[in-house]
């Protein structure tokens, strides 16, 4: 399976335009609808996430990625099939967050193998003569382009914004509009990221989150003691703390100031 999917998927150009589908689904339903064996499914959720595949091995290349020449591509994408087979709903982290961690997990694999090589042959080899006739050395040329990407970190906030958008708009949120809901009030900021974290550590809750699109409301009521009314009027919120608790955003956690203050999360402040 790996192998057809691998010579299928690199013999085509950027997919993106060519599988649609009437409903789109989100990346936990994908994966829901595949465990329960619809495999023809499979296919489509990998093109419709072939650019994010794309995206994630070049981020972490620090280069440009060639999807049709590159083996850290077809690396990535069969991770990516490796992470449908092993994702686990119910531990309550989201699917591309998961997907992620593999997919760097098989990257830095590869490139661990790929260094043992270097390593093997004389520095020397690596000497190269440019159109100027003048010597460069490949390595020290690539040291100096690593230590470059590596001050990069403007774009990586970019593209983190970019990832969660695409998240939370399974929800109908938006990034610029959890900015411009989020408590100003540091005690309701507290006590509602209190409840994102109840709803990102609970993983059937998350689960139930993640395929249905509606908060559990009855739930997080009963473990938090907090109203109806005000889950209702912070639902948006709370979803979208929860998200970025569950997921891979280490940038948005620093932005919207997202820590957990024990004496006053879970508990109903007075506006």
């Amino acid at each position: 399976m790996l192998l057809i999917l691998f010579k299928r998927f690199l013999r085509k150009s950027v997919p993106s335009q060519a599988v649609t589908s009437e409903l789109k689904l989100g990346p936990e339903q994908y994966v829901e609808k595949i465990r329960q064996g619809n495999e023809g499914l499979r296919d489509q959720f990998i093109a419709e996430y072939y650019p994010y595949i794309a995206k994630l091995t070049s981020r972490f290349c620090k280069r440009y990625v060639d999807p049709n020449r590159d083996d850290e591509f077809s690396v990535a994408l069969l991770a990516f099939n490796e992470a449908i087979n092993q994702y686990d709903a119910e531990a309550g982290a989201s699917f591309l967050g998961f997907a992620k961690t593999v997919i760097q997990r098989r990257l830095i694999d590869h490139a661990r193998k790929e260094q043992r090589h270097l390593r093997a042959i004389p520095y020397s080899t690596y000497d190269s003569e440019g159109d100027d006739g003048a010597v460069y050395n490949v390595l020290d040329t690539k040291q100096a382009l690593d230590e470059h990407e590596n001050n990069r970190d403007i774009k990586e906030r970019r593209e983190e914004i970019e990832e969660l958008n695409q998240e939370l708009e399974l929800f109908g949120i938006t990034f610029p509009e959890l900015v411009e809901i989020s408590p100003k009030h540091a005690d309701s900021r507290q006590m509602l990221i209190g409840i994102a974290a109840m709803l990102a550590q609970n993983g059937p809750l998350m689960a139930t989150l993640r395929l249905t699109q509606r908060m559990p409301i009855k739930e997080l009521m009963e473990q938090s003691g907090v109203s109806r009314k005000t889950l209702e009027r912070n639902r948006k919120y709370i979803i979208a703390i929860a998200i970025i608790m569950s997921g891979s955003y280490p940038y948005m956690n620093d932005y919207l100031d997202i820590r957990i203050n024990h004496t006053t999360a879970g508990k109903e402040v007075s506006r």
